[in-house]
């Protein structure tokens, strides 16, 4: 069992900049590969960023853009957001899991509750 809990979305204007953090209990956190996911309403889940050992791995919508991170001591995992824009509007979810399939929602094994993130123009 593991619980994660994501924090900091909210509102921001565009080509400005948000950080979102996860923080996770009931696992041994360096054990897990770490991904960041969005859906906005009507749309699919949508892969967003991941941390394979010290590997990230972005969406091409995002890269250049966002960072993601981790710190290992904290058991925290990191979403930094710049340039924003409204198309970034969305619920974020951090997750985890044992697969090396980063892109792939369905491989995950453990979901937080989600952050609304909301990018006005």
């Amino acid at each position: 069992q593991a619980q994660l809990v994501e924090s900091g979305g909210g509102l921001v204007q565009a080509g400005g900049s948000l950080k979102l953090s996860c923080a996770v209990s009931g696992r041994t956190f360096s054990r897990y590969n770490m991904g960041w996911f969005r859906q906005a309403p009507g749309k699919d889940r949508e892969f967003v960023a991941a941390t394979i050992w010290t590997t990230p791995y972005y969406a091409n919508s995002v890269r250049g853009r966002f960072t993601v991170s981790r710190d290992n001591a904290k058991n925290t995992v990191y979403l930094q957001m710049n340039n924003m824009s409204p198309e970034d509007t969305a619920v974020y979810y951090c997750a985890a899991g044992a697969s090396d399939n980063y892109a792939e929602p369905t491989k995950y094994d453990y979901w937080g509750q989600g952050t609304q993130v909301t990018v006005s123009s």
